[in-house]
């Protein structure tokens, strides 16, 4: 049975550069191993603005990761281990609006999906849960990042539509035309699913979307490089440090959002039908709806 280890109420999924902060102190690393295998890499926890904190480098040690063969359940299913509540993710986009350059950040509302065949959800194995996903970010965690955000100088966007694309190719030309006409915002290749999940883990997710390129439909800029998102992303990482740790200082210590309750009317499956095995599984989870023994 899974049991949930400390008191650490905030998670950072990111680079692992963005742990990489002076005011970050008493680190230690984690090793957690979940019933759905290992994360990304081990978590890196320490003090932070008076809280504790763990960060995640979301493609693992040396980015050899690719967002295809990310383990999105076992690194959000570690974070829940750890006792998180709220999820600050940090990644990379690219922009599919003149009015998103290159190095500001946005604060999205929404998603679509165009990524094919990952697994977005912890239930199954004889347990059944619908949550709801209608606003798939903790309002109240997106106005924390963008108010101290836009305090940073940075130019900071609230509201718009991540496209999470399959990848770990770009866009062709006309993928990219059509998604702008749609109307979408940034597209990315990792946010989704780990949303989807913390949503279930009645966890508070937002993202700090970094815009690093305009995707290859701008005519005035060249072709996406791997070179010119590494190179905006490092300019944007410390923008990204300070925002993380300015909101980290500001997050309430209790929540009133619908996240906390998520799966209170979710589940669908009758109690004495759920397995035992899935019930132990999933105690971190479900263990509040749920008899786990």
């Amino acid at each position: 049975m899974q049991t949930v280890l400390g008191n650490i109420q905030v998670g950072v999924i990111g680079g692992s550069g963005l742990y990489d902060m002076d005011g970050l102190t008493d680190r230690e690393s984690i090793q957690l191993d979940t019933p759905f295998g290992e994360p990304s890499s081990p978590f890196i926890v320490g003090m932070l603005n008076g809280r504790r904190v763990a960060f995640l480098a979301r493609h693992g040690d040396g980015h050899r990761l690719m967002p295809s063969e990310l383990n999105f359940r076992a690194n959000i299913f570690g974070f829940k281990t750890l006792g998180v509540e709220w999820i600050l993710s940090a990644s990379a986009v690219g922009s599919l609006q003149e009015q998103y350059e290159p190095l500001d950040v946005v604060i999205p509302d929404q998603f679509f999906d165009r990524t094919r065949g990952r697994i977005s959800t912890f239930f199954g194995d004889g347990l059944v849960a619908h949550v709801g996903f209608a606003k798939p970010f903790c309002p109240v965690l997106s106005e924390i990042a963008f108010k101290v955000g836009s305090s940073t100088g940075a130019k900071v966007h609230r509201g718009g539509t991540y496209l999470c694309m399959e990848g770990p190719q770009f866009s062709t030309l006309a993928e990219s035309n059509l998604y702008r006409s749609w109307g979408f915002d940034i597209i990315g290749m990792t946010n989704l699913q780990e949303a989807k999940l913390a949503r279930e883990a009645e966890m508070c997710y937002t993202t700090l979307a970094l815009v690093t390129d305009y995707d290859c439909w701008h005519e005035g800029h060249e072709d996406v490089t791997v070179e010119m998102i590494i190179n905006n992303l490092t300019k944007n990482a410390l923008t990204a440090q300070e925002i993380v740790s300015k909101a980290v200082g500001q997050l309430p210590t209790r929540r009133d959002c619908e996240c906390a309750t998520a799966l209170g009317s979710a589940i669908i499956t009758r109690p004495d039908m759920i397995p035992l095995s899935t019930r132990r599984d999933l105690a971190p989870i479900i263990g509040k709806y749920v008899q786990v023994d």
